[in-house]
């Protein structure tokens, strides 16, 4: 178990790095003006866990072989931003079905599918596996027990504490959405906003700098 102090000074690190706008704060409002406040916090829940594999593969100590080799790294990094990209032109493509689908003239995407796409987009976060392999072992305390074991301790309540900051994101572009949302044409616009977010931050990730 992780020592209490290291806890608490941990939990106060990751509130303020997970208030700071980032990644996953843009993600979430693009995916939010795209799809709705449901869309987003499907995209947080997806989101978050995508994460849970890579708390696992850190505290199994797989997470800092793939920080340290840079070909898997950007493979990651890559992978991750061109999906971001892909589901920006999606969003852009069927701008139109925002305004139906908030009239209620067409069917809602399926849910497993935002829960999905979500996930794939939180397993592919190079920022996070960086984050996990850099930050976690800083609050381990090696003489209480199971590094492992601490080290997936902390990374569950980073993803907890992520998972209610970004559904309090998601909740307010909701929010901001559904006036929006009273007309088609912004509506439309407004999922276009969404899209571009998406994939300006597909281009953000893809060139931000390598691991060396």
């Amino acid at each position: 178990m992780v020592p209490l102090e290291n806890l608490a000074a941990f939990l106060v690190a990751s509130v303020v790095l997970i208030l700071m706008p980032g990644p996953s704060v843009l993600f979430v409002i693009g995916r939010t003006l795209a799809l709705g406040r449901l869309g987003g916090l499907l995209s947080v829940v997806g989101n978050a866990m995508g994460m849970v594999p890579l708390v696992t593969a850190v505290a199994l100590g797989v997470g800092a072989l793939v920080a340290q080799s840079v070909l898997l790294f950007t493979i990651i990094k890559f992978a991750g931003a061109l999906y971001l990209v892909y589901l920006g032109i999606q969003a852009i493509r069927h701008r139109a079905d925002a305004a139906a689908a908030a009239n209620g003239e067409v069917a809602p995407r399926s849910h497993w599918r935002q829960l999905g796409e979500g996930f794939v987009v939180g397993v592919t976060n190079p920022k996070t596996i960086a984050f996990f392999v850099a930050v976690l072992p800083q609050f381990v305390d090696f003489t209480a027990g199971s590094i492992p074991l601490q080290l997936f301790e902390l990374g569950v309540l980073f993803i907890l504490l992520a998972l209610v900051c970004d559904s309090i994101w998601a909740l307010a572009a909701g929010a901001a959405r559904n006036w929006f949302a009273r007309s088609p044409k912004r509506a439309s616009g407004l999922a276009a906003t969404g899209g571009v977010m998406m994939i300006g931050l597909g281009g953000v990730l893809a060139l931000s700098g390598n691991k060396h």
